[in-house]
């Protein structure tokens, strides 16, 4: 049986870089002509089509200046992040690299910018059993591209992590892989703009009233927001006065949390005991 996917189980990488070949051919042109057009190498549209590099926007651009295609592959560009991830959680997406501040409170998971790619994929195995391999990477790969915009992008969002002992003792995806998340959360927590303490199980009822929140604030006139998770999805709220007590509880959280090198220490221990 020939092996033929639909547009439905084609990832967002493959189905735009299908469409690419698909005008490439259709307009005869090989694929250093295409590079030429769009200012890219020969290597990059080779990566595009075959569905293993997410395109730029200004290649997107470019190919609907080349194709003559009317802003056709900047919307299908715009699309990936979509795609390929849940669509209640899009508007939160659009919103967290434009942050000024990321307040999270972490009680079973870390939040998705913290994750590892190993981590992030034994999550999101467990919480969608049944999605065949490349949806889980699809979704691996939109988790790995928001990391990188809120942490290694220049003038990305400051992050104050709270996260709850439950976390890092929660052995994910096997010692191994979780060992080096907690390594690689020691190394993030060294960034300048990137805060992270530790709630012990010690604080008792001062971390078990509340479940998992993010806050995120801005530095312009866009109203704070406040993202919470449930089973069946999450939830945006920008109500000021519940955004004002979650606010207050992240403060209360932080006063009960370890100190920073206290936390830190509490990591490294955590990780040498999985080793």
């Amino acid at each position: 049986m020939d092996d033929v996917r639909t547009e439905q189980q084609l990832s967002g990488y493959e189905y735009f870089g299908s469409e690419v070949r698909s005008a490439r051919e259709d307009r005869k042109l090989t694929q250093r002509r295409l590079a030429d057009g769009t200012g890219y190498s020969i290597a990059y549209v080779s990566k595009v089509e075959n569905g293993v590099l997410m395109p730029s926007a200004r290649f997107a651009e470019r190919l609907d200046v080349v194709f003559g295609t009317g802003g056709l592959f900047s919307r299908l560009r715009r699309r990936i992040d979509e795609t390929e991830t849940p669509s209640w959680f899009v508007p939160y997406l659009k919103l967290e690299p434009k942050a000024h501040r990321i307040l999270d409170w972490s009680v079973h998971c870390f939040i998705g910018v913290l994750q590892t790619e190993e981590y992030a994929r034994a999550i999101l195995r467990a919480g969608n059993p049944h999605e065949d391999a490349d949806t889980i990477e699809g979704m691996v790969r939109g988790r790995m591209r928001r990391r990188q915009e809120a942490l290694e992008k220049p003038g990305g969002p400051k992050l104050w992590a709270v996260i709850h002992e439950a976390c890092i003792r929660t052995v994910v995806g096997g010692p191994d892989i979780m060992a080096a998340q907690l390594d690689d959360l020691i190394h993030v927590a060294n960034k300048p703009d990137v805060d992270v303490q530790i709630v012990p199980f010690t604080a008792g009822a001062a971390a078990a009233h509340t479940t998992s929140f993010t806050l995120l604030t801005f530095s312009d006139k866009s109203p704070d927001t406040l993202w919470t998770d449930g089973p069946h999805g999450g939830r945006l709220t920008q109500v000021e006065a519940t955004v004002k007590n979650v606010a207050e509880m992240h403060e209360r959280l932080r006063a009960h949390a370890a100190p920073p090198d206290t936390s830190m220490d509490t990591i490294r221990t955590c990780a040498e005991e999985l080793r």
